[in-house]
Formats: C-alpha cells, sequence, structure tokens
C-alpha cells in the first residue's frame, strides 16, 4: 500500500481505451478497423511512457464482458492481438520492457495464451518499463479469485490485511496505478483496477483512442502533475 505523501509524482498510468468503434462509425469503416487503428496507438503511448521515466503503463485491452460481442469480432481481436505480439516482441524485449498479461488468461484462445508465455518469458529478466496487457480481465472477478486463493492456502480471518489481499491480486509486483486515463468522453472504470485505483487521479479525454497519441499523453501527465493528492490527510499547503 502506499505511504502517505504530497508529492505528486508519477510511476504507473493505466489507459482505458475506448473509442475504437466510434472511430470506425464515423469515417464510414467496419468495428475492427478501428481496433486495428487502436492498436497502433499501443507501441507510441509505450515510447511516451519511457520518455517520461513511468514504471509502469497498464492497458485494458479486452475485458471479460467482451466476451459477450459478436464472434466474429472477438475472433478478429485475438488475431489483432496475436499479429502484435508476433511483430513487436523482440523489438520490445530490445528496448529491456518487461510484459505481463493481467485477467483470466485461461479463457482465451490457445495461440493467444502460448504467445503471450514466449513474450512474459522472454521479457522477464528485463528491469525497464513494465507493460501490462488486461485481458479478460475483469476486476470484480479478480478480487473474488484472490479471496478463493487466500483461502485455498488455510490462511484465517485474523491474518487477512490489505497487503495479503494485493499479493493475491493478477496486479501481485505492479504499482498501484498514480494515473488513469480514460479516452472517448466516457466517465466510468468500467470494473477495471477497482482495488488498485483507490487513490489514483482520473483523467478522461473526449478523443477516441485512434487519434490519442503523444501529446494527449502528455497533457494528461501535465493535468496529473498539477493537481495535489493528499490520501486522506491534510492539505500541505
Amino acid at each position: 500500500m502506499k505511504d502517505e505523501s504530497f508529492e505528486m509524482n508519477i510511476g504507473h498510468v493505466a489507459l482505458i481505451m475506448d473509442g475504437n468503434g466510434r472511430w470506425a462509425r464515423a469515417r464510414n469503416l467496419p468495428r475492427i478497423e478501428g481496433h486495428r487503428n487502436g492498436v497502433k496507438k499501443v507501441n507510441e503511448i509505450i515510447d511516451a511512457a519511457i520518455d517520461h521515466k513511468l514504471k509502469a503503463v497498464t492497458f485494458y485491452t479486452f475485458s471479460m464482458e467482451n466476451w459477450q460481442r459478436p464472434s466474429a469480432e472477438v475472433n478478429a481481436l485475438m488475431s489483432i492481438l496475436n499479429s502484435y505480439i508476433k511483430s513487436e516482441m523482440k523489438r520490445l524485449h530490445k528496448m529491456n520492457i518487461i510484459f505481463r498479461a493481467i485477467g483470466d488468461i485461461a479463457r482465451l484462445p490457445d495461440k493467444t495464451r502460448k504467445l503471450i508465455k514466449d513474450f512474459e518469458d522472454l521479457t522477464r529478466e528485463n528491469t525497464g518499463l513494465i507493460v501490462s496487457s488486461a485481458l479478460s480481465y475483469g476486476s470484480r472477478a479478480e478480487i473474488v479469485a484472490a479471496v478463493k486463493n487466500i483461502i485455498n492456502k488455510g490462511m484465517s480471518a485474523e491474518e487477512m490485511d490489505e497487503n495479503i489481499l494485493s499479493d493475491n491480486l493478477y496486479t501481485k509486483g505492479i504499482p498501484d496505478p498514480d494515473l488513469i486515463i480514460r479516452t472517448s468522453g466516457e466517465m466510468r472504470l468500467s470494473n477495471f483496477l477497482l482495488w488498485q485505483s483507490a487513490y489514483a487521479e482520473f483523467y478522461f479525454a473526449d478523443t477516441l483512442w485512434p487519434d490519442f497519441g503523444k501529446e494527449e499523453f502528455r497533457k494528461a501527465i501535465e493535468a496529473f502533475k498539477s493537481r495535489e493528492r493528499r490520501f486522506g490527510a491534510l492539505s500541505a499547503r
């Protein structure tokens, strides 16, 4: 858990990448073209995160609720994800990136799971930016899974505390997000990092995700730095 601090240091930014479908619709394109253009922004944001000397960046790639979409769209999204990993894995490894996938990975197709494992294994010993992809992810399910895991370990209620729960979440070893960015003008978390975002700052951009780039990311960082985080304490001013 974070200590109380008034410093506006930023280590971890999480992004809810929203608006791919609307971007495509506005251009009379199939929805999947929005997703294809959206994935192109991931590398740009990774580069920006490195420029800003962040420790971690997390992308909300595919939610648990996204399984309810038509099977053709789900299959297309998995194909885009597979292509991205195959094309970018070695390059990101050379950049000293550490890749993590968080979520109910067992639900993903076999080919996707294999690529994810290869990517994680390849970058495990790296020491740079932690890039996490939330896949088949739902925060409520994550918390339930953590509680079940703790119970299965035989831990008593008296032993339970916040740190133990945190250590049993998918995000173990990743610092809590300091800033959560959501694109496309929507203003909700959509079951994303509910536990981890307890003291996160939020930034809502009207820009649709395929149009969100380094400059928009910089604006979000600057907005964060202009705020005062008190973590429940009195103002230092």
